[in-house]
């Protein structure tokens, strides 16, 4: 099996090490991932400036670009044949809720997912790299599964594993994205030169975490598989859209 794997945490985070370690000894895996730390990079391409490809001293290498610009110049310029999986991660930190719309994590996963292969994206909910090697491992059990027995449909996977001993892990959960408040306001601060900046605050605070979101799962010890879609379109609101706009009517022209 051929695995392209990459993150959004950089090339030398331990998340994508642990990870790499964890699918070597059953799958051919090569890493394309970014230079620098991309969080929150959602799946923006760098279509400003060119971009470099550099080789580290183990073989892998990596972009001075996003998770997408990584997976996008794999797949279309770097690796030979068509990889089995694209898997991103292992992510420092929680991608869940509204989360994905933002993680660079998600959007390697989400590339892989475009281009026609199933893509797997893996978290570690707290932050600090808590027990990543506990999580690496429940990582490489779901993609060895996945090797034997495929889902018949083209799979966008998010993972989210909590941060405990391998032992103490709960069950797979299949579940849904649950939902955050706004997030907290940005913070105003200067730089040395007396300027005023501004920082993101910190998401917000969990909203929704009833059972059956990937928040419930996680606080319950349980590791979260939910199943992503990149359809954006409100179907609940085309029939009432389609009503507003028989009213209305072609302005006449002047002439």
């Amino acid at each position: 099996m051929k695995i392209l794997l990459s993150n959004d945490d950089g090339y030398l985070a331990p998340g994508l090490t642990a990870l790499h370690q964890a699918l070597i000894p059953f799958s051919d895996v090569v890493i394309v991932a970014p230079e620098h730390n991309c969080s929150g990079a959602s799946s923006s391409l760098t279509l400003w400036r060119p971009l470099s490809v550099f080789t580290a001293g183990n073989g892998s290498r990596y972009v001075n670009g996003t998770p997408t610009d990584c997976i996008h110049i794999a797949l279309t310029s770097l690796i030979d044949g068509k990889p089995d999986l694209v898997i991103s991660g292992i992510n420092n930190g929680q991608n869940m809720g509204e989360d994905t719309l933002y993680s660079g994590t998600v959007a390697a996963a989400i590339e892989g997912f475009l281009f026609g292969i199933p893509s797997i994206a893996f978290s570690l909910a707290e932050k600090d790299w808590a027990h990543l090697d506990s999580a690496a491992r429940v990582a490489s059990d779901i993609v060895q599964y996945w090797s034997r027995i495929q889902l018949p449909e083209h799979m966008l996977l998010n993972v989210n594993i909590p941060s405990r001993m391998y032992a103490g892990m709960g069950s797979w959960c299949v579940t849904r994205l649950g939902k955050r408040h706004p997030s907290n306001p940005v913070i105003r601060t200067r730089n040395p030169r007396g300027n005023l900046v501004y920082w993101i605050g910190e998401a917000g605070a969990v909203f929704d975490a009833s059972e059956g979101t990937d928040f419930h799962a996680v606080a319950a010890g349980n590791i979260s598989l939910t199943p992503l879609q990149l359809d954006l379109t409100d179907t609940r609101l085309l029939p009432s859209l389609r009503a507003w706009t028989e009213g209305w009517r072609q302005p006449r022209q002047m002439t």
